[in-house]
């Protein structure tokens, strides 16, 4: 039994030394070099055709024009709110009106008590028609004094000449011109107050004119046509300056406000029509009345206002709108988004076929995004876009495409 297994051993050791070193002589020995030898070439060919060209589905895609929109997302805001406040301290003597009452400019929110200011414009009147009642006397004594001034100037030059001529004294004309520099001062002393008593006239009607604004604070009015947001200071309460009496907003034009980037802030212009669509379903048309000259610091975008009609008040104040504006065309592909891929720096593009189908990398654009699939920029008029297999190909890598109709 023992010498059964070593002959075994041997036969088994001497056919593994002809399978593995001594194989091409035993297929020949056998009759089927040929046929090994196809099988090997035609595998290699495979395999080389296999790393030359790799099965892709691609669509020859060509540019059309679209209105491309700039899109943005902002928000309803009232195009006028203030917080109407007291001027002066008294309290509240008129009944309230309430939240979303309509007022129209100047209807009266609330009203103070008036207190003692009628008795004090009626003071400060009958001190003004005192002071005014002082100009014709100091107007008369300044007339008396220019008089006196006349008849000192007369009696001088008399004196003078009678002082000449030897016919008058010496005394004479020294008094005379005495006389003359007290009639001066006289005028002086008349135009001094002529003065004070026009001072006092400016006086007494600032303290009118004040009396009358604090008179008129007792009543504060709406600035503008409006709703309240809130209701009016209650009957009784304290008002001091600075105490809110209402706050009202106006909503007719309202504004929508979005932030555009900066790499569309270019394509917006003052003026441009616009749409947009509330989180209602509302849509609406205005147009752009403000464009930001200064971006956010921290968003790096710009403000932009477009002013709508709201007639019939409905659209509220702080509602969400999907706001598009108009501007100039441009040439787009329309693809579909699996499309899209990244390359080894995380830019954003697709793959196409190129020159000797060739993969090629080409960063897009994106300008719109519809239930069909996404309107891209920045390719050539006409291209072949990989839509099956661009994950598995890179830049440089022949392919073999199959094309896609347009309509598939």
């Amino acid at each position: 039994m023992r010498l059964i297994s070593l002959v075994n051993a041997a036969l088994v050791i001497v056919a593994l030394y002809f399978v593995v070193f001594e194989r091409d002589a035993l297929f020949a020995f056998a009759g089927r070099e040929d046929a090994a030898s196809q099988s090997d070439a035609g595998a290699e060919a495979n395999d080389a055709s296999a790393v030359q060209a790799v099965g892709v589905v691609a669509l020859r895609s060509t540019a059309r024009e679209i209105d491309s929109a700039v899109l943005l997302r902002g928000e309803t805001k009232a195009i006028r709110q203030v917080e109407v406040l007291a001027e002066t301290t008294s309290t509240v003597i008129s009944e309230p009106k309430r939240k979303g009452t309509f007022v129209e400019a100047g209807d009266l929110l609330c009203e103070l008590d008036p207190g003692s200011r009628p008795a004090q414009l009626a003071q400060a009147k009958a001190a003004k028609l005192e002071a005014e009642s002082r100009v014709p006397e100091a107007e008369a004594r300044l007339e008396e004094a220019h008089a006196r001034v006349a008849e000192a100037e007369i009696n001088l030059i008399a004196a003078r000449k009678l002082s000449e001529t030897g016919f008058g004294s010496e005394t004479r004309r020294i008094a005379a011109e005495a006389e003359m520099s007290t009639a001066k001062a006289g005028i002086k002393a008349a135009e001094a107050e002529l003065k004070a008593t026009e001072a006092g006239i400016e006086a007494a009607e600032a303290a009118v004119a004040a009396a009358e604004l604090e008179l008129d604070r007792i009543t504060i009015e709406a600035p503008f046509q409006g709703l309240l947001e809130s209701d009016a200071a209650e009957l009784g309460s304290l008002m001091q300056p600075g105490s809110l009496c209402a706050t009202v907003i106006q909503l007719d034009p309202i504004k929508l406000v979005g932030f555009v980037p900066e790499t569309e802030v270019n394509r917006v212009t003052v003026g441009a029509l616009a749409q947009a669509q509330l989180v209602t379903g509302l849509q609406v048309e205005g147009r752009v009345t403000f464009l930001s000259r200064s971006a956010d610091e921290t968003t790096r975008t710009f403000e932009v206002e477009v002013t709508v009609p709201n007639p019939e008040l409905l659209i509220r104040d702080g509602q969400t709108a999907s706001i598009r504006i108009a501007a100039e065309g441009a040439k787009a592909h329309l693809l579909p988004q699996s499309a899209l891929t990244l390359n080894n720096e995380g830019q954003l593009g697709v793959r196409t076929v190129g020159a000797g189908n060739i993969v090629d990398f080409v960063p897009i654009r994106l300008l719109r995004d519809t239930a069909d699939g996404v309107w891209v920029g920045g390719l050539a008029e006409t291209v072949d876009i990989i839509v099956v297999g661009q994950e598995f190909v890179t830049a440089g890598v022949v392919v073999a495409p199959t094309y896609k109709d347009v309509s598939q």
